[in-house]
């Protein structure tokens, strides 16, 4: 995948080489690293760093450049210690180095960064993918994060398109008649974390479908996953 790739028609071309369609209610997971490949977020050169970026790297033993790019894609920096940096990227998504990723570019001195629009990016993919397969279906943008008091990665929607993201139970009643009160499901993380099995990290599968689940339809946003920061009493 490289920058100007149309992804939609490689997605479609894959399927169609493997004898596949799409079909109503079919969720399609697409791997953050080649959107980002195709808007041309993939491959870039870590920057010289600054006077920040060097007492961060010193602090965290990142190398100087790494961090630079970390704090270039980063509203605010929520914590850092040694071999942690936790951020606020630009998109609003709290995660580790801003999303940026060095494996599997094929060069040490360069990094991979996260889409932009990874919403826009969902919706783009929907549109086409429906349009050519004559389908109502919701596309997701996968990455992989780590959880505050768990350990382990999975992954999660940095991109939602086409379904509500979040299941929410809250005013409904369980079988013994209790009123659910703080119960909302992040279906559309749990959708990408099913989809990794048979993705896999190193295989270099970045589409799955999932088929059989059913999603409420919306037009989507991940902004609907991400916590209110006054909310969040980990921050």
């Amino acid at each position: 995948m490289s920058q100007g790739d149309d992804l939609a028609k490689v997605i479609i071309d894959a399927l169609e080489a493997q004898g596949l369609a799409l079909f109503d209610g079919d969720v399609v997971v697409v791997a953050s690293k080649v959107v980002s490949k195709a808007e041309g977020r993939g491959v870039v050169e870590l920057p010289p760093p600054g006077t920040r970026a060097g007492l961060l790297a010193d602090e965290t033993g990142f190398e100087p450049g790494l961090v630079e790019l970390i704090l270039s894609e980063s509203r605010d920096v929520l914590r850092a210690r040694p071999r942690v940096l936790v951020v606020e990227t630009r998109q609003g998504l709290v995660c580790a180095n801003a999303g940026v990723d060095r494996s599997n570019t094929g060069d040490a001195g360069t990094a991979l960064l996260l889409p932009l629009d990874s919403d826009g990016s969902a919706h783009d993919l929907r549109a086409a993918l429906g349009e050519h397969f004559h389908a109502a279906l919701a596309v997701l943008v996968s990455d992989t994060f780590g959880r505050p008091f768990r350990n382990g990665l999975v992954n999660v929607a940095i991109g939602v398109s086409g379904m509500k993201p979040i299941r929410d139970y809250r005013g409904q009643a369980d079988p013994n008649a209790l009123v659910l009160q703080g119960t909302e499901i992040a279906t559309a993380d749990e959708l990408c974390s099913a989809a990794e099995l048979v993705m896999n990290k190193l295989d270099r599968v970045p589409v799955a479908v999932v088929r059989g689940y059913r999603w409420e339809p919306d037009p989507g946003s991940m902004q609907a996953l991400l916590r209110d920061p006054a909310t969040d009493y980990f921050r």
